[in-house]
């Protein structure tokens, strides 16, 4: 053993040393372990020992009796553990005997003693070699295995934390936490009790188990529920009980949880020595709502009541024992259950975890670990003193237990009491942590909102005093409740009775629901409304635990196993199956537990050490009582515990002391040097309190200790290198900053805020500004504790300096501290500093001495309100330790190193930071003296605590220029504004006005001084416009630079709740011109008291902003130079009918001007052009509730908001339509009436009727021409035409259809055949608009946004850049709005930016381009073109559709159609000057002129391609839009004719294929002889039908599926080709065909094509046809389907 471990001899430059010793005794030397690499983790089991090396690799070393070879008895020297050699161990345990380790992969090796199944491996009592043990999860299919962060040991069991931080156990025991009641568990299983939790770390003592627990988060935000557990999770039974009263309900969460209770004392033999299966436990539920009962079983056969047995069940009857003796033996041993000696005692019943003398005694001498006594001689506390104490606790306990019979009795009497199950005792500990207690109480609120009506709702705010649990106020506080609770278990550790004292304090957790608020408890009440006023979070929710990397604070520490010595901290003895939640640590930051064998350890954030259990060697480093519940380790005041072992009877701490090395403490067993013996080791004394041990400082720098067995284990860093001692230093500055923070806050903020008279003290301002004060110091004070926590495991694990939160995640820190100095100078600014004097001195004294204590203020004749301010900026000083130390270890590292880089960088950021929140200070502190000097009354509307005083002109350096010669100007400059304060002399304190002039909207620019030589400044705000004097040039200067700079400030949101400005801000000379800001108008009358916010130039809004006015009006969009300019959103509210008039569209100068669309509140819309406010030029209005059934609407011009010009009005109330023109809102001059009745008419209006000569046409034919007076009124002289011919000329009067007056001649025509052909030659059309001359709004448009001011008057490069810059504006517009277009929609706007070649000649091949250009362009609306064709085609269809789809408007469709081509045509050869006019010829290129030249001989006919013309140019892009409307008037016009020749198709149709040939007379020699079927050849039967010529039929079919007359056309030759074709192939040989062969043929493929409309495809191709194709090739083919067409329908079928 020596040759392997040394004294303090070590070599300099070591790290991972690893010192092992035993005791507190002056002599006590530590022994290094001495290995070839460093220690990164021990483990301490009772007698040996395992070792964690770096690289992964794993030493044992101590007894090893599990070892087959000389290692079993005993190894002084490490052993490496083979069985490991191939793996990389990242954490290793110890327990009793056995041990464990983790891999890198997360998988579990144990080895050791296996006796209770705490190796997890089956059918093995011992493991010699570490091996694989299998964690599987076999609730997820299919099974897989689970990753184990780290494992822990215990005497009998084994925990194991997996990466999901879930716990699995195995081994023998209820400290295992599962539901099972059959040991050993071989096979690890999960603690379900624990599932959904987020464990942090599992720990093992002897028997019991304990686990860190992240707390569950905050409940869901108002407006999110979450049904919670309305049961207890352990016994099923209710956490809440309601009991309705006549006059309230009384609703009770005193639920005391039943499982925790003792075992059988033969099933705890049968479990202690590890005989499975031998006999089942004694805790046994038969179902999950019944109460779990225990049976005690004793030498004497006494019953004794176990003091958890809930109320309403019965006392356990006493059962005999069948082994008296050996559970007689085994109870001596065992300290889970001490049988009273006195069989009196054992009648009086012991309260939960109450202690009997005897059971005193026995827990301090029959613990497992120690079988002897105390020793008599102990250099330490006075034995007889810690005797005494024992004594005086025990005498105490037995007194109250007899002074408090009666209610003892009463006690046992309410145990077997079913009736009181309603009121249980409030002071149970309960199991309630699964369910947040507001929630579950609000769900139990509305569970019983049927039984107890509207009285639990209306007095349901009692109840909202749950919800302040989470606030420390005025009422209760944390502390105070945890103190509460210690309290009440103490009591519970000596007598029953206490508690049941304390039944008046039940209020706390009973609460009344009465049905008026009055009936409520007083107390309850004056609690509540207190709260209400002044309660402050002092512990704010998770604030900066969203980042990962910050460790959380918020923890609970949980408990199960045995409790024989109070290990379990829930103020019993009992023990407990499943994890429970040790209440009395909630709250308290718990980072790390520790366990030793029958007591347990918890460490806190605040470097404060909490304990409990067995305290019979003095390991709990105090003498407090009960020892059942945790309480603190007594420890001089500045030591900082930052690191724990607990042993089987001792503690070991790891601290700060005065200097930044780390200290040890001891507290626990002595153990005694000499002999080796076993027994004689045991001799020991004890400690009242930890124990310097002398010798650590020479170890070093301490990172970890452990405690183990009897022995302790330190492991440190020598001499390694100054980042080490850096990183120490920095982490103890932390803790030590921490713990500072905390005190503050607990001594000085609580105290405060419990004060009654603290809001009116202050006023409201004040107490605003303190309560945000505070929440910013609180979320301070928890991140230094998260850092804290995190330097401190930083130390433990890693030490790479590049994962220090701090540098990570600087930004969190600069960002805290920057709001938290913010709102310290807010408060000092408004004088809340002195504020809080008189408060100060109420609850602290006149000299409030801890306030001084607690500032650290050394100046010694400061006043109150200066120490409070350096109070509250004490924290900010804590940047520059931060910049020190970042410093101080950026040094040890080489200058090129990214460590160095990065360090000495965050080093100068927290400088920096310091130095400005330095300057903010001293802003805020020169702010306060301004404001306690400033005259006049206007303090009060300036003084804002966020406002900041950078300068002011009160020694007449800054004048205003032609300023009154008495008056008065002072300008100050704030961080937020520029105030110009005026008066009249003499009285110069006393301003009588200031206007307040916002920075984000001021300009300033210097005026040059070579003209006038003054000093001048001129300032610009959205609304004035001023000059400002300085009186010299360094004055002039001093305010130029002092006005950018806060203007600077003010726009990139430097405040004082930012951190200081970015690196390279505020270093601009001026601020932008063009800027984003927000302004109130006050003065501009068309904007008075509007508010605008977004981009500004020079004072003036432009570019995209929001208008707001007071009265609702809205307007979102852009601006140019103060106006709306552009695409804008106006809203303007409606009030009388209580909805918004919207307009979306274009803008100039402030105005609608341009296309938009108007929503009026009424439910009409505008669609179209407006200009100046009004609806002018093109435009179409919906009237009606609802666009789908609008009772009209109207598509036409408008000027100065009123209908005047060519349009269309729809009135499909009445069913009629007019297309003509109108005058101020009224038809006036020529147009046309369509009903729906068929009726029509032509002529003039007059004063919105029909006036004047005009025609009118009823369904059947029968017209009338002549005067009318009104509406369908006949008035004066005419002519009625019937449709026999028959006609009456004479004056007429009356309604057309009600009776006519007449007086005239009747004539018969076929007397008078020269009056027949007169009356033939009547013409519709003459009285109706001419075609040129409608929508030339439209065209007009469309020329105007070519920069054209009338048609065809222009240049035509403008008019190109015109279409450029409206595709690129329309497309940024579009652009904020993908969805709107397509990706092919895309394509074709970039190809349209490109300006094709619209100068020269236009060859064919150039023509051919200009066709593809304006296919795309009518394409998109987006384009003037596209726009153009899709307003046409809109008032196209409007026109010719629904009642307008009249017969007798088909030649004014076709002349509209006409008419739009050769306007557009216009529009396209002004944009192609060189095109050639109408029918004008192309030049051929040299290529297709000898193209020409070989096909002439075949075609002699000319090319049409080769001439110009609209309509084969525009046709194809226009006529498919408008298409259906004119079909329908083509199809209606010719509906007789086609119904002759469609009957007449039916019935020769019939016919088979060779009857109809020989019936039309086609010569036999061109009858096909075969056809193909189905790739068959097939002949020709008499039978046959549909196959001759079938390909022909079919290409002609394809007649009725194109739209354009030369795509028409086209299909007619291809019919003749295809005809000729097959001809051919019968004749095999040339043919040349005449008409008399030619037409029966193509007669027969007409009829058997079948197509329906023929009639009107004939008119359409005729009507619509190029002129130049009339005579040729197309003309004849076209011709001869005419002819067809005419054939069929007299064709007559013999």
């Amino acid at each position: 053993m020596d040759k392997q471990k040394s004294s303090e001899q070590e070599s300099p430059g070591e790290r991972g040393g690893l010192h092992v010793w035993r005791g507190y005794s002056c002599s006590v030397s530590p022994e290094k372990v001495l290995l070839s690499r460093p220690v990164l983790q021990a483990a301490l089991g009772a007698k040996h020992m395992v070792l964690l090396v770096e690289g992964g690799q794993v030493y044992s070393s101590g007894e090893l009796p599990w070892k087959q070879n000389q290692a079993s008895l005993g190894t002084a020297e490490p052993i490496l553990e083979a069985g490991l050699s191939e793996q990389h161990v990242v954490s290793v345990a110890a327990g009793t005997s056995h041990s464990g380790a983790v891999t890198e992969d997360g998988a579990v090796h144990m080895w050791g003693d296996n006796t209770y199944g705490q190796c997890g491996l089956l059918g093995l009592s011992v493991v010699p070699n570490p091996t694989p043990v299998g964690v599987v999860d076999c609730d997820s299919v299919p099974a897989k295995p689970v990753r184990i962060l780290e494992v822990a040991c215990g005497e009998q069991h084994t925990l194991a934390l997996s990466a999901r931080h879930e716990v699995w156990s195995w081994g023998s025991g209820c400290q295992l936490g599962l539901l099972t009641c059959t040991f050993p568990v071989w096979k690890p299983q999960r603690v379900e009790h624990l599932a959904g939790r987020h464990v942090l770390q599992v720990v093992c003592g002897a028997s019991h188990s304990l686990a860190l627990v992240r707390c569950l988060p905050l409940p869901l935000p108002q407006g999110q529920c979450r049904l919670l557990a309305d049961k207890c999770g352990q016994c099923n039974q209710s956490l809440y009980t309601m009991t309705d009263k006549e006059d309230h309900v009384i609703i009770s969460d005193s639920h005391s949880c039943p499982l925790g209770v003792e075992l059988e004392e033969g099933d705890a033999k049968l479990e202690t020595e590890g005989i499975p299966g031998q006999g089942p436990l004694g805790c046994i539920r038969s179902s999950p709502s019944e109460p779990i009962l225990s049976t005690h079983s004793h030498a004497s056969k006494a019953a004794v009541f176990s003091a958890s047995t809930p109320r309403g069940s019965p006392a356990p009857a006493p059962t005999s024992n069948p082994e008296p003796q050996d559970q007689g033996h085994h109870a001596g041993k065992e300290t889970s259950e001490s049988a009273p000696k006195d069989p009196e005692e054992s009648h009086s019943p012991v309260a939960d975890g109450g202690v009997s003398e005897a059971a005193l005694e026995s827990s301090g001498s029959g613990t497992d670990g120690a079988k002897g006594t105390a020793a008599k001689s102990s250099p330490y506390p006075d034995e007889q003193a810690l005797k005494d104490y024992l004594k005086r606790l025990s005498d105490q306990t037995l007194a109250e237990q007899v002074s408090k019979g009666p209610s003892t009795a009463q006690c046992i009497q309410a145990l077997v009491e079913p009736a009181d199950v309603f009121t249980s005792d409030p002071t149970t500990p309960v199991a309630q942590s699964v369910t947040p207690m507001g929630s579950a109480l609000n769900n139990l609120v509305v569970s019983c909102a049927s039984a107890v009506g509207e009285r639990v709702a209306s007095t349901y705010e009692a109840l909202s005093l749950r919800k302040v649990i989470g606030y420390w106020g005025p009422a209760e506080r944390p502390e105070e409740r945890v103190r509460e609770e210690e309290r009440r278990q103490g009591k519970k550790s000596s007598s029953l009775g206490d508690i049941r004292e304390d039944e008046a304090d039940g209020l706390s957790r009973r609460l009344s629901l009465p049905g008026l608020l009055s009936q409520v408890s007083p107390r309850l009440l004056r609690r509540t409304s207190r709260q209400r006023v002044q309660t402050l979070a002092l512990t704010p929710g998770a604030v900066a635990e969203s980042d990962g990397r910050l460790p959380s604070l918020q923890t609970e520490v949980w408990s199960w196993g045995r409790g024989q010595e109070g290990q379990l901290g829930h103020g019993d003895l009992l023990p407990r199956l499943q994890p429970l939640c040790i209440k009395s640590l909630s709250g308290k930051e718990v980072t790390q537990v520790a366990a030793g064998s029958l007591h347990s350890l918890a460490l806190t954030t605040q470097s404060q050490v909490y304990s409990w259990g067995s305290n019979s060697f003095g390991q709990l480093g105090h003498m407090e009582s009960p020892s059942t519940v945790p309480h603190l380790a007594k420890l001089s005041e500045g030591i900082r515990v930052w690191d724990v072992g607990a042993g089987q009877q001792h503690t070991l701490l790891l601290a700060d002391g005065d200097c930044f090395q780390p200290i040890l403490y001891y507290s626990g067993e002595q153990v005694k040097e000499g002999s080796v013996e076993e027994t004689q080791e045991q001799e020991g004394g004890y400690t009242q309190q930890p124990v310097l041990l002398p010798f650590c400082m020479k170890l070093g720098y301490v990172s970890s200790v452990y405690a183990g067995g009897r022995s302790c284990a330190a492991l440190a860093d020598r001499n390694v290198s100054v980042s080490v001692a850096s990183l120490h230093e920095l982490a103890a500055a932390e803790r030590k900053h921490y713990s500072r923070l905390i005190s503050v806050m607990s001594a000085l903020f609580q105290p405060l805020l419990k004060l009654d008279t603290l809001s009116s003290t202050l006023g409201p301002p004040c107490t605003g500004l303190l309560q945000s004060l505070i929440g910013r110091f609180s979320r301070l004070s928890q991140l230094t504790g998260q850092n804290s926590a995190s330097l401190t495991s930083f130390l433990r694990c890693s030490r790479d300096v590049r994962g220090l939160v701090m540098l990570d995640h600087a930004h969190l820190f600069l960002d805290t501290y920057s709001e938290y100095s913010s709102a310290v100078g807010n408060m000092l600014v408004m004088g809340g500093f002195h504020a809080l004097v008189k408060p100060c001195q109420d609850v602290f004294g006149k000299g409030a001495e801890l306030v001084h204590k607690l500032s650290e203020c050394t100046e010694e004749a400061a006043s109150m309100t200066e120490v409070l301010t350096h109070l509250f900026y004490l924290p900010i000083r804590h940047l520059h330790e931060y910049g020190r130390l970042l410093l101080k270890l950026a040094v040890c590292y080489e200058a090129s190193s990214v460590e160095h880089q990065k360090l000495q960088e965050m080093s100068s950021g927290y400088e920096s930071l310091a130095l400005h929140l330095k300057r903010k200070r001293m802003e805020a502190e020169h702010t306060l003296h301004f404001w306690k000097s400033f005259p006049g009354k206007m303090t009060d509307s300036l003084r804002k605590s966020s406002r900041r005083l950078l300068c002011e002109s009160s020694n007449k350096a800054l004048t205003l220029q032609n300023a009154g010669r008495f008056s008065v100007n002072w300008f100050i400059l704030f961080n937020d504004a520029l105030v110009h304060a005026q008066g009249v002399l003499p009285s110069k304190g006393f301003f009588s006005t200031h206007h307040v002039f916002p920075l984000p909207t001021l300009w300033v620019e210097p005026i040059s001084e070579e003209n006038t030589g003054l000093y001048g400044l001129k300032v610009t705000s959205p609304e004035e416009c001023f000059t400002l004097l300085a009186s010299s040039p360094s004055e002039k200067a001093k305010w130029l630079r002092a006005i950018n700079q806060a203007v600077e400030q003010a726009l990139i949101g430097v405040g004082p709740d930012m951190a200081q400005p970015p690196v390279g801000a505020g270093m601009r000379a001026d601020p932008p011109i063009s800027r984003t800001a927000s302004y109130t108008f006050y003065k501009d009358s068309r904007l008075k008291e509007a508010t605008y916010e977004g981009r500004w130039v020079s004072g003036k809004p432009h570019g995209r902003g929001i208008l707001k006015w007071p009265d609702g009006r809205t307007y979102t969009g852009t601006f140019k130079n103060g106006f709306e300019d552009g695409f804008g959103d106006y809203i303007v509210p409606n009030k009388t009918l209580n909805k918004c008039d919207h307009y979306q569209g274009q803008w100039k100068d402030g105005k609608m001007h341009g296309f938009g669309t108007l929503r009026y509140a009424s439910g009409e819309v505008y669609e179209g052009s407006f200009q100046e406010n009004m609806r002018h030029g093109h435009g179409m209005m919906r009237s009606g509730k609802l666009n789908s059934t609008s009772p009209s609407v109207f598509i036409g011009q408008w000027v100065q908001d009123k209908r005047t010009g060519y349009g269309v009005f729809d009135d499909i109330t009445r069913g009629e339509k007019y297309m003509g023109l109108w005058q101020d809102d009224q038809r006036q001059g020529t147009g046309v009436i369509v009903t729906q009745f068929g009726l029509y008419y032509e002529g003039n209006f007059s004063g919105n009727k029909m006036m004047g000569t005009g025609v009118l046409l009823s369904e059947d034919d029968t017209t009338f021409e002549g005067d009318f007076s009104e509406d369908w009124t006949l008035s004066g002289k005419g002519t009625l035409t019937m449709p026999n011919g028959d006609y009456i000329d004479g004056s007429f009067g009356g309604v057309w259809g009600t009776g006519l007056k007449i007086s005239g001649s009747y004539y018969k025509p076929n007397l008078y055949d020269s009056d027949k052909e007169r009356r033939c030659t009547l013409k519709l059309g003459r009285l109706a608009v001419p075609s040129e001359e409608k929508w030339k709004a439209v065209f007009g448009e469309c020329w105007n946004s070519l920069g054209c001011e009338t048609a065809g008057q222009g240049d035509t490069s403008t008019a190109w850049e015109s279409v450029a810059i409206a595709l690129t504006t329309n497309r940024r517009q579009h652009r904020d709005s993908p969805e709107l277009l397509s990706r092919s929609h895309n394509k074709t706007l970039e190809s349209l930016e490109f300006i094709p070649q619209h100068m020269g000649p236009v060859t064919l091949e150039k023509y051919d381009t200009i066709r593809r250009y304006l296919g795309k362009a009518c394409d998109t609306p987006l384009h003037p073109l596209g726009r153009l064709v899709e307003a046409l085609v809109a008032v196209y269809r409007m026109t010719y559709v629904g009642v307008g789809a009249n017969r007798r408007l088909l030649q004014q469709a076709v002349n509209e159609i006409k008419s739009y081509l050769s306007r557009i045509f216009q529009i396209v050869r002004f944009l192609f000057p060189d095109l050639p006019e109408e029918g004008g010829m192309l030049p051929e290129s040299s290529n297709a002129r000898k193209d020409s030249d070989s096909t002439e001989a075949q075609l002699e006919s000319p090319r049409p391609v080769h001439v110009v013309s609209s309509s084969a140019l525009l046709l194809p892009v226009l006529l498919p839009r408008l298409y259906p409307p004119l079909f329908t008037l083509y199809a209606l016009e010719k509906e007789k004719e086609d119904d002759v020749y469609w009957e007449c198709v039916l019935r020769l149709n019939k016919q088979p294929d060779l009857a109809l040939l020989a019936f039309l007379g086609v010569q036999q020699k061109f009858w096909p002889v075969t056809f193909t079927l189905h790739g068959e050849k097939q002949q020709v039967l008499s039978s046959t039908k549909d196959a001759c010529f079938a390909s022909a039929v079919e290409t002609l079919q394809q007649i009725s599926t194109t739209f354009t007359p030369s795509d028409k056309l086209q299909v007619i030759q291809i019919t003749f080709e295809e005809i000729t074709q097959e001809v051919l192939l019968l004749l095999k040989q040339d043919f040349l065909w005449s008409m008399d062969d030619l037409f029966p043929v193509f007669l027969y493929v007409v009829l058997r094509a079948r197509i329906r409309n023929l009639g009107s495809e004939v008119n359409l191709i005729e009507d619509l046809m190029d002129p130049c194709v009339q005579h040729g090739e197309h003309g004849i083919m076209f011709t001869t389907l005419k002819a067809c067409y005419y054939q069929i329908q007299h064709e007559k079928v013999t």
